[in-house]
């Protein structure tokens, strides 16, 4: 084994723990039980926690993204080394030095200290994320939507994997009851190990991109374009000119962008109301059978649906990812204009979009119509795992076809502000109109609870239609 290959090999492996160990957040469902009992959090608490873990992933994509531009994932790495062996320690140590009987006060230091330890997970959330990504799509420039792909389904696989070991090796058998501090002392450990790994396998120079070697099957000079993309691509001065070349002003001035931004803004940002409201929503509903009436019931439900959002979540990415390089394969543009594809260009990637907004939208008409029982939500997981990985399979490639390579992780990430603003926006509607419809005990019951909110979400997403059909008129040819 040559040396090269040696470190091919070296760099596949950390592109694959780097993306399979960041989902550490999303086990919080695990916790959360556990951290009520013990250090009498309330739920508006625990809430607060989970939501500095998501919500600061959005807050610092644009920097991540700079960062991987200039620096490389290498740095991305070891930061997220770093942040999550400080996170998870912190709260690891939290939680095993708490007071047996806590204070007003003490309540309250612990759960800002949660707050804070969970916020930086988020952030070594998005560093790990990020440097798994963008090295997978420069390591394979000629297959980016495989490469895409295959690290956001191992991603997305993630809670699902980090899950299983704390079930396996950190749960109590007789209780039933997770060991918070020995599980996030493991994932403070286990999670600095690998991203430490791969600072040290991940040194590449960030604009050092292997050139294709295959065939173009197809090559267009510039006179060739429609008349409507003629400005953008006139010649080679003009080509290195692209939006994505240029500052963020220049960015913000294209109406490409805007439509893409609302587009993940609606579809986005409905799935991950669903993703972060799935309990909620089996609570609401009874079960098949009157005999199966019972939190554990309810909690065997809840498992099974975040199940089905991670499997199908992860068939999605991978399915799209390689049928989109497939039939629509990313163009490149050589030094003298012209522009190739590596196979023969079938269709317009914007076509995945439109797809994955008219899943959302028929997954919610049949919420709203046909989902009476628990064991009916399973065409919701499924539907929406599928539509909202869909969205980020081919974004990236999408971002770097229309505004170039050199910015691809800054203007991803200041994509990724879209979602930051569309899932507070769809969570606090589907919060006021469940809110409005609860009992006294402050549980709401029946479909009434989310029907608003699904018709909402219905509008939304022929919205974002409608959107798509706009940006496929536009790049039909060209993406």
């Amino acid at each position: 084994m040559t040396m090269s290959t040696l470190q091919s090999l070296l760099r596949c492996c950390s592109v694959i723990l780097n993306a399979v160990c960041a989902g550490g957040i999303f086990t919080f469902p695990l916790m959360s039980p556990v951290l009520s009992e013990h250090l009498k959090l309330t739920q508006p608490q625990l809430t607060t926690i989970a939501l500095a873990g998501m919500m600061s992933q959005y807050t610092v994509a644009s920097v991540v993204g700079k960062v991987i531009d200039t620096r490389g994932p290498a740095l991305c790495s070891l930061i997220s080394a770093g942040l999550f062996t400080f996170a998870y320690g912190g709260f690891a140590a939290t939680t095993y030095f708490y007071p047996e009987t806590p204070s007003a006060s003490e309540s309250l230091s612990i759960f800002r200290n949660l707050t804070l330890a969970f916020f930086l997970a988020g952030v070594g959330t998005v560093f790990g994320y990020f440097s798994s990504l963008f090295a997978a799509s420069r390591f394979f420039p000629n297959h980016t939507g495989i490469a895409s792909g295959g690290s956001m389904a191992l991603f997305g696989l993630s809670p699902l994997f980090l899950s299983v070991i704390a079930s396996n090796w950190f749960t109590d058998p007789t209780t039933d009851t997770l060991n918070v501090t020995r599980f996030t002392a493991f994932l403070a450990v286990f999670c600095g190990s690998v991203y430490l790994l791969g600072a040290l396998a991940l040194r590449i120079d960030p604009l050092d991109i292997p050139v294709s070697t295959e065939t173009p099957a197809a090559e267009e000079p510039r006179s060739g374009f429609p008349d409507e993309t003629t400005t953008l691509l006139p010649d080679r001065q003009k080509l290195r000119q692209l939006p994505g070349d240029g500052s963020i002003v220049d960015l913000a001035r294209q109406s490409d962008f805007w439509l893409i931004a609302v587009f993940c803004l609606l579809t986005l940002g409905a799935s991950e109301m669903i993703i972060s409201n799935i309990g909620t929503i089996v609570l609401s509903l009874p079960p098949y059978t009157i005999e199966q009436t019972g939190g554990s019931s309810a909690q065997a439900y809840t498992s099974r649906q975040v199940k089905l959002l991670s499997l199908s979540n992860t068939i999605s990415r991978i399915t799209v990812g390689v049928l989109a390089d497939f039939i629509s394969p990313v163009a490149s543009y050589l030094p003298c204009g012209a522009r190739t594809f590596p196979r023969k260009h079938r269709i317009t990637r914007i076509a995945f979009l439109s797809l994955s907004s008219l899943m959302l939208a028929s997954t919610f008409i049949w919420m709203n119509n046909r989902v009476l029982t628990r064991d009916d939500i399973w065409t919701l997981s499924i539907g929406t795992g599928m539509g909202y990985s869909a969205v980020f399979t081919v974004l990236p490639s999408i971002i770097s076809s229309i505004w170039g390579m050199p910015n691809l992780g800054r203007n991803f990430g200041i994509m990724m502000y879209a979602p930051f603003v569309g899932n507070p926006l769809f969570s606090y509607v589907y919060a006021f109109v469940s809110e409005s419809h609860a009992s006294g005990n402050g549980v709401c019951q029946g479909r009434e609870c989310w029907q608003s909110t699904f018709t909402f979400a219905v509008v939304t997403s022929l919205v974002a239609l409608v959107i798509s059909f706009e940006l496929w008129r536009r790049w039909k040819k060209h993406l």
